[in-house]
C-alpha cells in the first residue's frame, strides 16, 4: 500500500515532509547526485509502491564499490583482520575488482564484528561494532542502492540517518509541533536496546516487501549472522544489528518504518480524538498529544506493538508527561511550577516564556551530555598540556566550535557561554601544571594571553533548521 501524501507529512509543517519526484532522483547516503543506475532504480520505485527489484546485485559495481571506500574515515579503527584504508589503498583497483568478483561469485564472506564499548550519557557502557573494512565498503554499497529505494517510502517525521536531514531538523520539527499542534501531553519514549533487539527473521521479511532479489536478501542475512568477536571468543548473533556497520542504520530505519512509523500514522488515523505528532530520530522518538485519552492509550497500544517484534519501551526512560502551552498555563496560575522536561537528541526541553509574557517551548543543553563531554575533555587536555601555545589554541578552538556546531539553538546561550566558561578554567589549570614557573600563573595573566591566543565566543549556529526538501 502506497503511504498517502499526509503520511509523509513533517510534524507542524504545512508543506509534505517527503521528497518530491525531481528530488528522489538526487538523492544518495553521501548527499552527493545519484549515478544515473541509481536515478532509475528511484525513478522506479517512485512509479508505484508495490514495486519489487528482482534484480539489483549488479549495481554493486566496481563503480559503487570505490565511491563507498571514498566515504571510509581514514583513521578508523580496523576490524578483525586488522586491514586499514591507507594499506587498502595502496592497491586500490586490484583491491576492488577482487572484492567485486567475490561479491558477484558468492566467494565474498563477510567476518565478525569486532565488539568495542563506549561510555553513555547514563554511567553504562554501549556496544559498538567494527567490521573490518571490505565488509564495510560491500555494506556501504548496498545502503547506497536500497537508500534509493526506500527513500521514496519513509515518512516525513523520520530524520535519522537520512539523506539531507540531520538531527537540528528533526529539533526544528519538534518545535513546530510542540508550538503550532495543541500539544498538551508528551510521549518521551526510549527503546529498550533496540539495535540489539532487532529480529532477524522480521527485518528480512520487510526488506522483501520491495527487495525481491535473493542475492541482495542473502547479503543481508550474512552480515546480520556474522557474529561478534569479543575478547578473541566468537559468538553467535541470532538478533540485533551491530551498532557502527555501514548498513545498520538503513536496516534500522527500515524495520521502524514498519514496525512503528506506518502504525503510527494509521492509529492517529483511526483511534486520536485530537491531535497527534511524533518525530523520530533512528530508535529516539517525541510524540504529543491534544488529549490525555489519546496518550494513554497510545502508550498502552505501544507497548503491545511492539511487543510484536520482539521490542520493548524503556520503563524507566519512557515518561508520559503533560507538557505545553495550556498545561504551563495552569501551573502558572495555581502558583506551581512549570511542567515536567523531557531530553531530546542532547537538549532538555521546557516551557518557558518570552520578555512580553508569551509561550515558548525552550532548549538547553542536557546536563549529563554537558557533564561527559566535559570529563572526557578534561582527561585529554592533559595529553595537550606541553604542546606549543598555537597548537594548544588550536585543539580548544576546534572543540568550542564543534560545541558551538551542534549545541548552538536558540534559548541555549546560557549553556554555551558556560562550556565557554568552562573551557577556559581547563585550560588555565592545565598551563599551571606545566611546570613549578608556571604555578604563578594568575586568572589575570590568562585572560591577557587569550588576548593572543583567543578562543571562540559562544554563538547561536542554527538560528532555526532549514526544512526537509
Amino acid at each position: 500500500m502506497k503511504p498517502s501524501k499526509e503520511t509523509r507529512r513533517a510534524e507542524g509543517r504545512d508543506q509534505p515532509g517527503g521528497i518530491s519526484r525531481a528530488e528522489a532522483r538526487v538523492r544518495t547516503q553521501s548527499r552527493a547526485t545519484l549515478p544515473p543506475n541509481l536515478a532509475r532504480v528511484n525513478a522506479a520505485a517512485q512509479r508505484a509502491a508495490q514495486t519489487r527489484f528482482t534484480a539489483l546485485l549488479h549495481h554493486v559495481d566496481m563503480a559503487a564499490l570505490e565511491r563507498a571506500f571514498r566515504r571510509q574515515k581514514r583513521l578508523a579503527s580496523a576490524g578483525v583482520d586488522g586491514m586499514t584504508v591507507a594499506a587498502y589503498e595502496q592497491d586500490l583497483e586490484a583491491n576492488l575488482r577482487d572484492l567485486c568478483t567475490r561479491v558477484h561469485t558468492r566467494r565474498y564472506r563477510p567476518q565478525p564484528v569486532r565488539r568495542v564499548y563506549i561510555p553513555k550519557a547514563d554511567g553504562g557502557q554501549r556496544p559498538l561494532g567494527v567490521p573490518t573494512l571490505e565488509d564495510k565498503i560491500v555494506q556501504g554499497a548496498v545502503a547506497e542502492l536500497l537508500s534509493a529505494v526506500y527513500e521514496v517510502d519513509f515518512v516525513g517525521f523520520s530524520y535519522g540517518f537520512r539523506p539531507r536531514r540531520n538531527p537540528h531538523m528533526a529539533l526544528s520539527a519538534l518545535h513546530t509541533a510542540l508550538m503550532s499542534q495543541r500539544v498538551n501531553w508528551v510521549l518521551d519514549a526510549d527503546i529498550r536496546s533496540f539495535f540489539d533487539s532487532v529480529d532477524h527473521e522480521w527485518l528480512l521479511r520487510m526488506v522483501a516487501h520491495r527487495i525481491a532479489d535473493p542475492r541482495i536478501l542473502r547479503l543481508i542475512r550474512q552480515w546480520l549472522r556474522a557474529g561478534i568477536l569479543e575478547s578473541n571468543e566468537w559468538h553467535e548473533t541470532d538478533r540485533g544489528t551491530p551498532q557502527g556497520a555501514g548498513i545498520s542504520p538503513l536496516l534500522a530505519n527500515i524495520f521502524l518504518h514498519y514496525a512503528l512509523d506506518l502504525w503510527v500514522h494509521q492509529w492517529r488515523r483511526r483511534h486520536a480524538s485530537g491531535r497527534v505528532s511524533i518525530v523520530r530520530y533512528a530508535d529516539d522518538f517525541v510524540m504529543g498529544f491534544e488529549k490525555a485519552a489519546d496518550a494513554r492509550r497510545m502508550l498502552v497500544d505501544l507497548k503491545d506493538r511492539l511487543a510484536k517484534f520482539g521490542l520493548a519501551l524503556h520503563e524507566d526512560k519512557t515518561r508520559l508527561i503533560e507538557f505545553g502551552r495550556l498545561p504551563a498555563l495552569r501551573r502558572q496560575q495555581r502558583g506551581e511550577r512549570r511542567p515536567e522536561t523531557f531530553a531530546f537528541l542532547g537538549f532538555t526541553h521546557y516551557c518557558g516564556w518570552t520578555r512580553d509574557g508569551r509561550f515558548i517551548v525552550k532548549h538547553k543543553t542536557q546536563s549529563k551530555r554537558l557533564t561527559r563531554k566535559l570529563t572526557a575533555l578534561r582527561l585529554e587536555a592533559w595529553r595537550h598540556m606541553h604542546a606549543p601555545m598555537a597548537e594548544q589554541q588550536r585543539w580548544y578552538a576546534s572543540i568550542l566550535r564543534g560545541h558551538y556546531g551542534y549545541y548552538g539553538l536558540p534559548n541555549n546561550s546560557r549553556a554555551l557561554s558556560a562550556f565557554h566558561q568552562e573551557v577556559r578554567r581547563i585550560w588555565f589549570r592545565c598551563l599551571r601544571q606545566r611546570s613549578q614557573k608556571a604555578r604563578s600563573l594568575t586568572w589575570d595573566r590568562f585572560k591577557a594571553m587569550l588576548e593572543r591566543f583567543p578562543l571562540p565566543l559562544p554563538r547561536i549556529t542554527h538560528p532555526w533548521a532549514p526544512r526537509p526538501a
